[in-house]
């Protein structure tokens, strides 16, 4: 046993391609494409509002708004971005994203560009400006909100997919540090360099290099995937959450049981926790881990998922609505 352990160890250093997976190799590719993304969408979003004023002739207090909006998105779309990339993987959720944050970022250079994407000039010497038409509104408003997907699913998707290359404890210390470095020196960058050339200079030149730098962090990105260590993925958290929703709903009519043997508990449970019964609170919920015919194969896994938990998915949403509140407080 030892002896083939040995091989084993001695076959995977051996093999150049596992090897190059991971490790400090991919650290400027993840750094380099955080850095173009992070460009642009600071280049594009830090000065939305003057942009709105200014070429689409909107009301600054609805200027402000639409951009609190933005931002409120932006800050969103990452928490829905994490939970996709559990499912799915980081790469491929960072691909995608990228190219959604890249189209976006071309519809809203675009505007800068064809005069017909944006409203007429207003009037020498009157207050009266031409409004954008619907049309207008619809391409710019369909470019702020794919760079906002965009956004959400490369920023903080990149750092996971970043410490995934690492297995130390220091190492990913270290590279939580040059992520934080990089990524507030890009939107620095960007809301400084790229704000005072819309400003002073061209908005068309300003947006060009969002795109440019968009497509750069991508083709960085792109050519880094040789060397990422890709781990798969085990399936959102989330997801258990809301099969446990689902699975009580649609046992609503089932009466709950006081018999402990009557709800599934997983499988290699210990005995001590299968005799014991789901708590009382929230019990509607417990309908989720109640086992009714055709729940259960013959090797005691779950045939249904999405009707039948077990009592400690169950007992992980009570916990989580239990602090709720305390969470709520601090948003």
């Amino acid at each position: 046993m030892a002896a083939a352990t040995s091989t084993e160890l001695q076959l995977q250093s051996s093999d150049p391609a596992s090897s190059r997976r991971g490790g400090w190799s991919t650290f400027p590719f993840i750094i380099g494409s955080l850095a173009g993304l992070t460009l642009a969408v600071s280049g594009w979003g830090t000065n939305l509002v003057v942009y709105l004023i200014e070429k689409f002739h909107v009301e600054s207090i609805a200027a402000t708004q639409i951009v609190n909006i933005v931002s409120g998105c932006t800050s969103l779309l990452p928490v829905i971005g994490a939970i996709i990339a559990d499912s799915f993987g980081c790469f491929s959720v960072i691909c995608i994203s990228a190219f959604i944050s890249l189209l976006g970022t071309i519809l809203i250079a675009l505007t800068s560009i064809l005069k017909t994407l944006r409203p007429q000039l207003c009037e020498s010497g009157s207050w009266f400006c031409s409004s954008p038409s619907k049309i207008q509104f619809a391409v710019l408003y369909s470019g702020v909100a794919l760079g906002s997907i965009g956004l959400g699913g490369t920023r903080f998707t990149i750092a996971a997919l970043g410490a995934n290359q690492f297995d130390r404890v220091k190492e990913k210390e270290v590279f939580f540090n040059w992520f934080v470095v990089i990524m507030y020196a890009s939107a620095v960058t960007g809301s400084t360099v790229i704000v005072y050339i819309e400003d002073n200079v061209s908005w068309t030149l300003a947006y060009g290099i969002c795109v440019v730098a968009n497509v750069i962090s991508i083709c960085i990105f792109l050519l880094g995937s040789r060397y990422y260590r890709l781990v798969n993925p085990r399936g959102s958290p989330f997801m258990s959450l809301a099969r446990v929703v689902v699975a009580a709903i649609r046992k609503r009519n089932f009466k709950i049981s006081s018999k402990a043997e009557d709800y599934y508990h997983g499988e290699d449970t210990p005995k001590e926790i299968v005799a014991s019964t789901p708590i009382k609170s929230f019990e509607f919920l417990n309908r989720a881990a109640l086992i009714t015919e055709g729940d259960i194969r013959s090797d005691g896994s779950i045939s249904k998922p999405w009707r039948l938990c077990s009592q400690q998915e169950v007992e992980d949403l009570k916990t989580l609505i239990r602090i709720f509140p305390i969470l709520s407080s601090g948003i």
